[in-house]
C-alpha cells in the first residue's frame, strides 16, 4: 500500500532537501508550495498553491497519511504577514487534516519559540517553556499550541520540531551548537513519521554537535539518530555566541525583515 505524505513548503531549503531524501518505493510525496516546483517525478505530485488558501489546503489533504508542514515565513516579518501565513496557514493545515482523518502532522517549529531562554541552562530540554524572541518566534509558539489543541481535541499525533540552524554547513559560531544538517533533518523527519503513537511532543531539530546547547534525549526517544557534527566546520567560522538561544533574533527590530 502506498504511503502518501503531504510536504508543504516543498520548494524551500529544507523542503527541497527532503524531496530527494524522502523518496522511496511505496511512498508518494505530494509537494505543495507557492513557488514553482518543476516537473514531478514518478512518485511525486505537485500542487502550486498557498497555505493561506483553505480550500487548496483541504483538497491537498485528500488521501494523505501524514503531513510534514514546512510552509511559512522563515524569518522576522511584519506581524500581519506572520499571522496570515504562519498561524492562519497552520490552522488551514490542521483543519484539512481533521476533515480528511489524517492522524499525524509534523510541524516545523523553531528555536526562536524559546529565543530568550539562556544557554547556560544547557542542555535545554525540548519542552522548555515558550520565550519567543520575535513575531516569527511567537508564530511558532502559536503553531505548537495549535498542535496541542488538535492533539487533545481530535487525537492527532503532532510532533513539533524545534529546528535550529538548518543549512548545508554551519554559517556562524552560534551554529556550531545549533546546526541541523540537511541529512539529519531528513533523519529527524523519518523518525517522527515512523515512531508509534507519539501523541503531542516537542523535539529539538539539531545534529549531534559537540557544542550542543539542547538535549537530544527527546529525539533519541523517537528513534532519531543524528550523524553529523558542526565541529567539523569549526575552523571555518568565527565570532562569539550570545547567552540567549535566539542569538541576534533577540535584538532585531520587531516586524522588520
Amino acid at each position: 500500500m502506498t504511503e502518501v505524505v503531504l510536504l508543504t513548503g516543498a520548494a524551500g531549503l529544507i523542503g527541497s532537501a527532503l524531496r530527494t531524501r524522502m523518496a522511496r518505493p511505496g511512498r508518494l510525496l505530494r509537494l505543495f508550495d507557492t513557488a514553482t516546483l518543476g516537473a514531478p517525478g514518478p512518485d511525486e505530485q505537485v500542487i502550486q498553491a498557498s497555505v493561506t488558501d483553505p480550500a487548496a489546503v483541504t483538497d491537498a489533504c485528500a488521501g494523505v497519511d501524514a503531513i510534514v508542514h514546512l510552509a511559512g515565513i522563515s524569518g522576522e516579518a511584519p506581524y500581519d504577514e506572520i499571522q496570515a501565513v504562519n498561524v492562519e496557514g497552520t490552522r488551514n493545515v490542521f483543519e484539512g487534516a481533521r476533515e480528511h482523518g489524517i492522524s499525524r502532522v509534523l510541524l516545523a517549529s523553531s528555536n526562536h519559540a524559546v529565543g530568550f531562554a539562556r544557554r547556560e541552562d544547557e542542555p535545554l530540554p525540548a519542552d522548555v517553556p515558550f520565550a519567543p524572541d520575535t513575531w516569527y518566534g511567537w508564530s511558532k509558539t502559536s503553531m505548537e499550541s495549535m498542535g496541542q489543541l488538535y492533539h487533545h481535541r481530535f487525537g492527532m499525533d503532532v510532533v513539533a520540531l524545534r529546528i535550529g540552524t538548518c543549512r548545508e554547513t554551519p554559517p556562524h559560531v552560534r551554529s556550531l551548537a545549533t546546526w541541523l544538517s540537511l541529512d539529519d533533518a531528513a533523519r529527524l523527519v523519518e523518525a517522527s513519521l515512523s515512531t508509534p503513537s507519539p501523541g503531542f511532543r516537542q523535539v529539538w531539530g539539531v545534529s549531534a554537535n559537540t557544542r550542543n546547547w539542547w538535549s537530544l534525549a527527546e529525539g533519541f526517544a523517537i528513534g532519531y539518530a543524528p550523524e553529523d557534527d558542526a565541529e567539523a566546520y569549526a575552523d571555518q567560522v568565527d565570532g562569539e555566541p550570545t547567552d540567549l538561544v535566539g542569538g541576534p533574533f533577540t535584538t532585531i527590530p520587531l516586524g522588520e525583515r
